[in-house]
């Protein structure tokens, strides 16, 4: 599985309310502002320039850019530190602030049905979007799944 079949396996809807998810602040605080401006190819990132690149972005991960994939993923997932703290506490996975400790394997962590227990755990704590998007980047990062995960059902939260 690429990185873009997860975008656009949650579709166009989910894929714009992440979007808009986007923290400018955490971006600068995790310099990576910079990079995902020039990747995105704005003249600057703002939430209006962020609303308006929407077409575009989805254009792009329609045409499976995987490297405008991964930086998009790293401003969604550095804006949503949150969540994936949360969901690391709540796996056992040792974490520094959300990001895996050096030399460290987390797989073992992801045991058999975790998808559905995260999911079951977070689902009215954090929009679906968000949250399924960070379980399949996980399976995809980490475990190399083939197929996307899918909750039943997927609210539009």
């Amino acid at each position: 599985m690429q990185l873009s079949e997860i975008y656009l396996d949650l579709g166009q809807d989910a894929f714009e309310r992440m979007v808009h998810g986007i923290s400018i602040g955490k971006l600068k605080t995790y310099q990576i502002y910079e990079g995902f401006k020039v990747r995105a190819h704005l003249a600057k990132v703002n939430t209006e320039s962020l609303r308006k690149a929407i077409p575009r972005f989805w254009t792009r991960i329609s045409e499976k850019d995987e490297e405008f994939a991964k930086e998009l993923a790293q401003a969604l997932l550095v804006s949503h530190l949150d969540l994936i703290i949360a969901v690391l506490d709540f796996q056992g996975v040792p974490n520094e602030n959300g990001f895996f400790a050096k030399n460290m394997d987390p797989k073992p962590y992801f045991t058999e049905g975790w998808e559905d227990r995260v999911y079951e755990k977070f689902r009215t704590v954090f929009p679906d979007a968000i949250l399924v998007f960070y379980i399949n980047h996980l399976r995809w990062e980490l475990l190399g799944a083939e197929q996307p995960y899918h909750p039943l059902p997927l609210n539009a939260t």
